[in-house]
């Protein structure tokens, strides 16, 4: 609804997103620290779960008495880190589930902690406005987003998932809402991402009918020819799931034959969006 991702607001708070690549996350000095999960990632800069979960714990060790940790205390890569935390830890996961209009179990457990943020700021604040203002939140750009229909009347959505958690809960929730047909494009992010998580990545396609891999979006990175779209198709294949590797232009055409009443969903962040938009904008 910002028509952004940067809304200048008028109040004494200030909201990001932090992202904990090259410890990016260690440059603020949060009085409220909201950590969702902690699963290993951005295999360039971290070379396993224990070097990610060390910039974290220090994350939350900057967070000071006054502050505030909302988080799952149970995590088992959260709860080790909490020791030495000098703030209040807030359980998110007490907050009950809300009424939303998004769907999966991932959209839930973020609406639970943002619920259990919100109390932390303002004490006061009543469950009949946390419930009314997450009832009314429509989303946010490329997470889940419905973009409209194809020619043959095929529904499109997009998403950013590029990480194997993230493709499978979004597939999972997907195939919730539906009974027939679920077509993705995935966009495979960074050849590091891609060959470190390769076992976790050819699983998490399991609701998905059929999958077209594009070429993977190098981003930072040189390709060393260790990993390939190819590659990750093949391993897909072989848990079950049809899976091709093809160009984007190919993605396209091919996508505009899913059938009325079928789902496609885009994934990747990179630009396979461009994918979905070409899709419902040239009916």
């Amino acid at each position: 609804d910002f028509g952004s991702n940067y809304l200048s607001g008028t109040s004494d708070l200030f909201v990001v997103e932090a992202c904990e690549y090259r410890d990016h996350l260690l440059e603020l000095s949060p009085q409220i620290l909201v950590i969702t999960n902690l699963e290993w990632d951005h295999t360039d800069w971290f070379p396993s779960l224990e070097s990610l979960q060390a910039t974290f714990r220090r994350a939350i060790e900057k967070v000071p008495e006054d502050g505030v940790i909302v988080t799952d205390p149970s995590n088992k890569n959260i709860a080790p880190l909490l020791a030495q935390a000098k703030a209040r830890v807030v359980d998110y996961t007490k907050e009950p589930n809300y009424t939303l209009q998004l769907p999966g179990e991932f959209n839930q457990m973020n609406a639970r902690a943002a619920a259990a943020a919100a109390r932390v700021v303002v004490p006061t604040i009543s469950d009949t406005t946390i419930s009314d203002s997450l009832a009314t939140f429509l989303g946010t750009w490329r997470r889940f987003e419905y973009k409209g229909k194809t020619a043959n009347g095929a529904d499109v959505y997009d998403d950013y998932a590029h990480h194997p958690t993230a493709v499978r809960e979004t597939l999972k929730a997907l195939r919730g809402k539906t009974k027939n047909k679920i077509i993705v494009a995935f966009h495979p992010h960074l050849y590091s991402r891609t060959r470190d998580l390769l076992d976790e990545f050819a699983t998490a396609f399991s609701d998905a009918d059929k999958v077209f891999i594009a070429p993977i979006y190098a981003a930072r990175e040189t390709d060393d020819g260790s990993i390939s779209s190819e590659i990750l198709a093949e391993r897909i294949r072989a848990t079950g799931t049809g899976a091709t590797a093809l160009d984007f232009g190919t993605i396209e055409k091919t996508l505009r034959e899913v059938q009325q009443g079928d789902a496609i969903m885009t994934m990747g962040a990179g630009d396979i969006y461009k994918v979905s938009d070409a899709l419902v904008a040239h009916k």
